[in-house]
């Protein structure tokens, strides 16, 4: 009798043990399917291991035959852009334990054929992958991946992998304009500190913002900033200047000062130069930056900048090639994946409590209860938004395509990585000059 109790404890204990493993893995597989924002063919998919070393298998992966190629727009040196996919190259490098001979980088390669020459030369080199980080290598990666079918062409900000069906061609970005919202709360809580200081009043609340091109990229960034500042400053307002280039240091430095001179009170951007947040320190006008942290050049100016982390996105599409995985067509990472961040608040300048809501700001973002374009939290035209065909499927004729307001907000990312947010919402006055 003993012995046969014995058994059956021990079955039990069996019975305990395969039943938590099961529960452990059941766990970890619902939270991959509901975890962010990774889009694949409209859809959200698994991450595919977007994060360096989150999966056990990483750690037996052998990346000794993998040689990777990027293809920058500026010299990182130069650019804050680069530079931040610079730093991500360097990260996933020291992750993985790549060597040098297997990461190769070139550099101030213009959106032009001489992409398409860059793309051919590292391939030349054995490059396994070749990753272009601006949208206007796109058509050049995808005539040097019709070519090479055996290597892996990775875009940054790109639109066209999905219509386009080129199984080696695959688009990546990231819900950034989750990122600019949370930056904007920073912006419009400095604001309300100025106000209560009695620096201006309340109904002049008025952001400047520094914009490369007046396109969707650029138009959701800004919008998702103002709206940001809005949710905690209701009367802010905001008045954005074009330099048409992304990359242009005197310009971006004329476009904030004209912004201050107009009345602006707080300046930020999306260019990829020094020449606002110097300019904002110059004036003594508080700065939310783009990409990189500030406050070297802004110490008593600026807040803190929102920025893509790429080193998630670089690490799945190294570990799909390693693994002989598919790589998503069309990628696109948020605060859960870690591909949305933002760097450090400068204390010394921010209003007391910000660091507080910009925690409760990404916790909702992480569990799907904040959404940047609500429609109930602005008008165009003086009209809710009820209804909008974006471009999400790209063609010459520019024309909406796709229903994304769905359940009462503006579906960002949802239906394609790359922005498709372009409308000018209340509050905003945004000039094309010339």
């Amino acid at each position: 009798m003993k012995k046969t109790l014995k058994i059956l404890a021990l079955v039990l204990s069996l019975c305990m043990v395969i039943g938590c493993f099961a529960a452990c893995d059941n766990t970890a597989d619902d939270e991959t399917l509901t975890d962010g924002n990774v889009v694949s063919d409209g859809n959200v998919a698994t991450d595919g291991n977007a994060t360096a070393g989150d999966a056990a298998d990483d750690v037996a992966l052998d990346y000794s035959n993998i040689k990777v190629g990027f293809i920058f727009l500026h010299a990182p040196t130069d650019s804050t852009y680069d530079k931040n996919f610079m730093n991500a190259v360097e990260e996933v490098q020291a992750t993985l334990g790549l060597s040098d001979d297997q990461v190769i980088v070139m550099s101030d390669i213009a959106e032009s054929e001489a992409c398409y020459e860059a793309a051919m030369d590292l391939v030349d080199q054995g490059c396994n992958i070749v990753f272009g980080d601006s949208f206007g290598h796109e058509d050049y990666l995808i005539q040097a991946a019709q070519e090479c079918p055996d290597v892996q062409f990775c875009h940054a900000t790109g639109d066209s992998a999905k219509v386009e069906n080129i199984p080696n061609f695959h688009n990546a970005f990231a819900s950034i304009y989750e990122g600019r919202f949370v930056a904007g709360i920073v912006a419009g809580m400095k604001l309300n500190e100025m106000i209560e200081n009695g620096e201006f009043t309340a109904e002049e609340a008025k952001m400047g913002y520094v914009g490369a091109f007046p396109y969707a990229e650029v138009i959701s960034g800004y919008t998702s900033f103002y709206l940001g500042a809005k949710s905690v400053c209701p009367t802010v307002t905001m008045e954005v200047k074009y330099t048409n280039s992304w990359f242009d240091i005197d310009a971006e430095r004329t476009q904030a000062i004209a912004l201050i001179e107009s009345g602006c009170k707080l300046i930020s951007q999306h260019a990829d130069s020094e020449g606002a947040p110097k300019a904002c320190e110059e004036y003594g006008v508080p700065n939310v930056a783009y990409n990189v942290n500030t406050s070297d050049m802004g110490p008593t100016t600026a807040l803190i900048s929102s920025k893509i982390n790429w080193a998630p996105y670089m690490t799945y599409m190294i570990d799909c090639v390693v693994k002989g995985e598919e790589i998503a067509a069309d990628w696109c990472g948020g605060f859960n994946e870690g591909a949305v961040e933002l760097t450090e608040l400068n204390t010394a300048v921010a209003a007391e409590g910000t660091q507080e809501a910009i925690d409760a700001a990404i916790e909702a973002f992480k569990n799907g209860e904040l959404h940047v374009y609500d429609t109930a939290t602005f008008t165009v035209n003086g009209e809710v938004l009820t209804s909008y065909l974006a471009d999400v499927q790209p063609d010459a004729a520019y024309e909406g395509d796709t229903e994304v307001i769905i359940d009462g907000y503006f579906a960002e990312s949802e239906f394609r990585s790359a922005p498709y947010f372009n409308i000018i919402i209340d509050g905003i006055t945004a000039v094309v000059e010339g």
